[in-house]
Parts: C-alpha cells; sequence; structure tokens
C-alpha cells in the first residue's frame, strides 16, 4: 500500500468537521487505531487532537467479548438495541419483548419474560396416547433427572399419571386404561451451561 499526499493548500485545516464522503463497498470494515505515543512526538504545528467522546455506527460488527464495563459505556442506562443481537450470555434489570401491536394500530405490544433460579427450557403441547414425544435434542441440553411435567386432561377426569420418562418420551397411564387426552408442560434445566447462581455477592457492577 502506497501513501499518497493529498491536494489540499499548506497548512493545517484545524476545523472539526464531520467526514465526508460516498460509504465503502468494503465489508467488513475496520475502524483505524491512531496513537500519538507522546506529546514530544506530535507536530508543533499540527491540529489539537481529538478524540471520539461520540459517534455513531451504521452497522456493528463484534467479533470479540465485551466486557460488562464496555458495554456499560456503550449502551449505558437507556441504551437500545435493535435488529438481532447475539451474545454469550445476557444480564439485566428486567427483560421483555416490545413489538408494535399486532391489532391496534398507533399502539405498542410489551410481554415480560418469565424469570425463574434456573436456565430452564420448555416444551408443551397436546398429547392424545400413552407417550408425549421430545424434541430430540432434548438428551444432548438439559438434565434429563430435572424433568417435570404437569398435565391437564381434556374433556373428562382420566386420572392420568406420569409413569417414567427417558431422554426422548413421557410415557403416561390413565386410570382403569381410559384413552388419554390432555395438554402438557414439560420443564427441564440446561446442562450445556453452568448452574445459575442465584445469590451473589453486589459488587456494585
Amino acid at each position: 500500500m502506497e501513501f499518497v499526499p493529498g491536494t489540499r493548500p499548506p497548512g493545517p485545516d484545524c476545523e472539526d468537521i464531520a467526514a465526508w464522503g460516498e460509504p465503502s463497498v468494503i465489508v467488513p470494515q475496520y475502524i483505524a487505531k491512531i496513537k500519538v505515543e507522546a506529546e514530544d512526538d506530535y507536530p508543533a504545528n499540527a491540529c489539537e487532537p481529538y478524540y471520539y467522546s461520540n459517534a455513531q455506527i451504521d452497522n456493528l460488527l463484534v467479533t470479540d467479548t465485551l466486557g460488562t464495563a464496555s458495554v456499560t459505556k456503550v449502551v449505558g442506562s437507556t441504551g437500545t438495541f435493535s435488529g438481532l443481537v447475539s451474545a454469550g450470555s445476557f444480564s439485566a434489570n428486567s427483560k421483555l419483548f416490545n413489538i408494535p401491536h399486532p391489532s391496534q394500530e398507533g399502539k405498542r405490544l410489551l410481554h415480560g419474560c418469565l424469570e425463574g433460579p434456573e436456565h430452564g427450557v420448555y416444551v408443551r403441547g397436546r398429547v392424545k396416547g400413552k407417550e408425549i414425544n421430545l424434541p430430540s435434542y432434548w438428551k444432548d441440553l438439559v438434565d434429563i433427572d430435572s424433568i417435570t411435567v404437569n398435565l391437564t386432561p381434556v374433556g373428562a377426569h382420566q386420572s392420568v399419571i406420569v409413569k417414567r420418562w427417558d431422554e426422548e418420551k413421557i410415557y403416561l397411564q390413565a386410570n382403569g386404561g381410559m384413552p388419554i387426552d390432555c395438554f402438557y408442560h414439560v420443564y427441564a434445566e440446561r446442562k450445556d451451561i453452568d448452574p445459575l447462581v442465584i445469590e451473589q455477592v453486589d459488587t456494585g457492577s
């Protein structure tokens, strides 16, 4: 790469002006890292150095970890993200979704996220028969011993019980061999990550 000097008139232009020009077509791009080693290294006839205390980035690609302090500085107490945000973990005082109202124009719909003392997952549905099929990936995702099942009979009392379970299915049994028709919720705790520590020392961060 060859540096080509500019064609502006001699002498620095110290006006604090914004960048201009056409957007680059190079994707991804990297922000320049510019460092002055010491004041003696900075030319005496140069413009006063600036640092960017506020910045706007149209599209941000993060290829490394953002620590807690960095996220606090970037997002702030009222900052928001739009679009798809992916992270290894996420912590907040509250979590909700906020979407345009599906049936009332000019309004928005907000729902809070359910909180609990574990990294839990669930499946739900309706079963007509003696077996509830668990998702195929559950055997690698959840602690099978943590499974709990809620059943609600449909149409009539059936005295349905959970007879046993394994990595693939929940096996049901009804009193007197009655046909089974019920709604179900199956909950379990993830095993692919460390258990949630629900009480921690407040470090002030």
